[in-house]
Parts: C-alpha cells; structure tokens; sequence
C-alpha cells in the first residue's frame, strides 16, 4: 500500500511538471562553431535527459571494463579460498577418523591455499601427531607462538605433549604461561592445579584450585576436599620445617573445612597433644568418630591416652563406643585396648560383637591373639590364623587409579603420583605397599573416609 501511494506520488509530480512546462514553451537557442540551432525548451530537455542517459550507461561501461581484472582476481580469490577451506575440513575429518595420510595431505593443500596460519598450523601439528610424528608437532607448535593470535594455542599443544611424556616440570612452565595468556580458562586452571599439585606445591596449588573453583573447572564441595587436602600437606611441610604453630594452625583448617575427614582429625588430634593439649585432642577425635570411625582415629586415641593407665585408658576408650555403638570400629577398638590391658572376658565379648557386625581378617587375627595371649591356645590361634588367611582383605589406604596400598594416608600415591587418590577401601588387586610420597602422575577424585 504505501509503494503504491508512493508511486503515485512520484507520477503526479511528473505530470506536474510536464503539464508546467506546456503551459509555458520557450525556445532555445545555440551557436557554436558557426552552427545556429534553435528548438524548443521542452526538446531541449528532452535531448539533454537523453544525453544524459547515454552519458550515465557509458560511464557503467568503462567502469566495468576497468574492474573486470579486479572482479577475475577477487573471483579466484574466493574460489582458492574455498577450496582451502574444503581442505581444511577435510583434514579436521580426517583427523577425527584417525586417517593420518589424508590429514596430512589436507594440511598441506590447506597450507598452499590458505593464509590462515593459526588454523593450518593447528591441522599440520593435529596431522603429524596422528602420524606418531611428535617432534613435527613440536615445531608447528612452537612455531604458532611467534604470533600473538597462536601463541595460546602453540602452548596448548606444547602443554599436551609434555604431560603426554610426562615431563611435569616442563608442563608446569608451559601451563603458568599459558595462563598469563588466558588467565581464567577453566581446563587450564584445572590442568595447572593438578601439576601444581602433583609437584609439591602446596601453596600455589591452593591459590590456583580457588581460581579453578571461581571458573567452575571444579566443583565446590570437591574443592573443598581439595582444599582440606592441600592444607593437610602444607601442615606436613611445616612440621618438616620446624614450623609446630604453622603445622598446627593448617590442620586445624582442615578439620574445620572436613570434620569427618579422617587424616585430618589424626594429625590435628596428635598435633594437639605435642602442643600440650591433650584434652581438645580428645575431643576431636570422638567428634570425628561420631562421623567416621576409622583405625587412624583408635591409634591417634591412644596416642591422646597414652599417659593414663590400661584401665583407664579402657575406661576411656567408651566414649568412642558412645559416639557410634553399633560399628565394627567401636567394638574392635574397645577390643583392642581391653586386650592391652589383660581384660580377656571385655576383649571376647567386644570381639564377638564385632564378628556378628561385620567379619574380617584383621578380626580373625585379634581372635588368633586372644587365644595366645589369655589361655596360650596354640591351636585354636591356628584356627582363626587359617580363617584369616582365607578371609577378603582388610580395608587399607588405596589407591582409585592404580590400587595400589598404602601404610599411611598420603596427598599423594607413592606409586602412581595421583593427588589425593588414597580411599579407605579393600583393594582388589594391590599393586605394591609404599610409604606415601614419590612421583606424581594424575589427579583423581578426592576422597574422604
């Protein structure tokens, strides 16, 4: 509707002017070069549109003739850039496939057809190490760092193959310049915390897993394991250092972080009583008990006791019963301790509680010593020897990703290097027993028992 009106329009004022110029004629007249011409103004203006119009298509003409060489090469242009870009997804298919010759050869033809070197650099680099060639992967990634828009990526890539050949150090450097680059990219925040981690440093690492919790690279509650864990090592460091207050104060947070946290609450506990504190390392201990019996936390107890006399210390000991009756850990410990103190009859019959809850090995072997110890019954020790022996294993401190067993609780695997991987667990097929320490290889899961 309003193109309609809106030519209408433009048609009244046409004739407006047509209808004007009628009503007025006019001659126009013109001499050049001895030549007189003479018509009227309304032919005038209708020759002069004319030669106007032949003006305007000439124009057009040399105009086009002028760009048709500019048009050929702007036109080629496209063509070698789409084909380059045909290759180009070519080679990232290939590469998803697996086919190493194809994306090779598609890199190449990319390379030759492309000016884009931050993605041909990217394919040749993907494509030889498809082919198994690392040390050409190499210089293509080092290469893109000379320019600014691939230096991240050429550290990407660079960052891959060190962890692939596992050379931390290297990794680590690579990784910290990376983030300079682009400094809240979660899985670079999340690859940094674990070397970070796995290298020893502690400190750093908590600084950098609480930039990884703000990007959302690890979730909150498991960064707050992460955290327990770390300031659990960082007390360790301290203590190595001389440092008792620092030690001291780093596994206080870490019990208030994970109250159930089992080696948390063994270290602060003994932690407590070399500070003079026996009573507030009680107290953590059978708090921690209600949440988690463990036999770190029974050992760390009497280590808390050790100044009382055995039957005391048994006497003692029934708080831990308070706090979780009806666990095999409860009874077990009670039966530990009323075994220290000779008290035969409330070691059985703890014993047998605790054999009605939940049989184990480590159990068997406490019968086995009852017999020794209260009637000197070689036999019946070798009774409850052989059901030992044929018992699952006892729960121990394991490893998630290579199960291996540990003594002791550790940040990180002796074997494997995983951080924060020990759970309390029954391993299925243990690889060695180790003191916890030695060269880091992966972060897993965090754990608490």
């Amino acid at each position: 509707m309003i193109r309609a009106l809106w030519f209408i329009l433009k048609l009244a004022v046409v004739i407006a002017i047509a209808i004007w110029l009628i009503e007025r004629p006019g001659t126009v007249s013109v001499n050049w070069l001895g030549y007189a011409i003479e018509t009227s103004f309304t032919v005038a203006l209708l020759i002069g549109l004319v030669a106007l119009g032949i003006a305007a298509l000439g124009y057009r003409l040399v105009r086009a003739i002028l760009r048709t060489p500019t048009r050929v090469r702007r036109h080629s242009r496209a063509r070698k850039r789409e084909r380059g870009y045909r290759a180009l997804t070519q080679g990232m298919v290939a590469v998803a496939a697996g086919d190493a010759p194809t994306a090779r050869k598609m890199a190449r033809k990319a390379d030759g057809l492309l000016n884009e070197p931050p993605l041909t650099m990217l394919l040749s680099a993907q494509a030889a190490q498809l082919q198994g060639d690392e040390r050409a992967a190499k210089e293509y990634f080092t290469a893109m760092l000379e320019r600014p828009e691939t230096a991240f990526l050429g550290l990407r890539g660079l960052l891959t193959q060190a962890i692939k050949a596992g050379d931390r150090v290297e990794a680590l450097q690579l990784a910290r310049k990376a983030r300079a680059l682009q400094p809240n990219t979660p899985w670079l925040l999340g690859t940094l915390y674990d070397l970070e981690a796995r290298s020893g440093d502690w400190a750093a690492a908590e600084g950098t897993l609480q930039q990884a919790i703000q990007a959302g690279a690890i979730p909150t509650e498991d960064g707050r394991r992460h955290r327990a864990v770390l300031l659990l090592e960082r007390s360790f460091e301290s203590e190595r250092r001389g440092r008792s207050d620092s030690a001291l104060s780093h596994a206080q947070s870490a019990h208030d972080l994970m109250p159930g946290f089992v080696p948390a609450a063994a270290r602060l506990a003994r932690l407590q009583v070399a500070a003079g504190k026996p009573k507030a390392a009680a107290k953590v201990v059978e708090r921690t008990w209600r949440l988690s019996p463990h036999p770190d936390l029974a050992d760390a107890y009497r280590e808390v006791l050790n100044g009382y006399d055995p039957l005391t210390r048994v006497k003692l000991f029934e708080k831990l019963l308070n706090q979780a009756p009806k666990h095999v850990e409860s009874h077990i410990a009670l039966a530990r301790i009323a075994l220290e103190a000779q008290l035969w009859g409330e070691a059985r019959d703890h014993l047998n509680r605790a054999l009605a809850i939940e049989p184990s090995r480590r159990l068997y072997r406490l019968f086995a010593e009852l017999e020794r110890s209260e009637r000197q019954d070689e036999s019946a020790a070798r009774d409850w020897m052989a059901k030992a022996a044929a018992a699952p294993a006892d729960p121990a401190w394991t490893c998630d990703p290579c199960n291996a067993v540990s003594h002791a609780w550790g940040g990180l695997c002796g074997h494997c290097g995983a951080f924060d991987s020990l759970d309390w667990k029954a391993p299925t097929l243990a690889t060695s027993l180790m003191e916890p320490g030695g060269p880091p290889a992966a972060l897993a899961k965090p754990s608490a028992a």
